[in-house]
């Protein structure tokens, strides 16, 4: 599949569609889920441009397993929960709903269902206290 550029992912990263930004380095970005599995779900996605995990450089690929895990890192000591999903799909057959390469970091509780990706859109307020929370856990000792 050829890369599309006006994709939502793509858009958010020239600043066209609005996003909730919780990281962000020369290489990746993370942002809040507009439409969480969970509370806390995080996306982290390459600046480079490529659909599957296939089409990503090396270094771009290390830049977001970088980033996922300094995400991860946030998410857990903000929200601590006692479990964290990673997940990055590849293809629509295995659930990729966006054609740009992104990560998931879902916080993950005993017994809770993950939420279906619905039309429904989550609190933009809501979203923006969670995102601050996992910015004030961001690590700093590591790059």
């Amino acid at each position: 599949m050829s890369y599309d550029p006006q994709n939502p992912f793509a858009r958010i990263l020239r600043g066209e569609l609005p996003s909730i930004r919780v990281y962000e380095d020369d290489l990746t970005v993370a942002i809040m889920d507009i439409m969480p599995q969970a509370e806390g779900h995080v996306l982290i996605m390459p600046k480079e441009p490529a659909v599957e995990i296939f089409e990503l450089s090396v270094e771009g690929a290390a830049a977001c397993m970088r980033t996922t895990h300094r995400v991860a890192r946030a998410v857990k000591a903000a929200l601590n929960p006692p479990g964290v999903l990673i997940a990055q799909f590849n293809g629509r057959a295995a659930g990729q709903t966006v054609p740009h390469v992104h990560f998931h970091v879902i916080p993950r509780r005993e017994g809770d269902a993950l939420k279906p990706h619905a039309a429904v859109q989550a609190d933009p307020a809501q979203l923006r206290e969670i995102a601050d929370r996992i910015i004030a856990a961001l690590p700093r000792d590591i790059g």
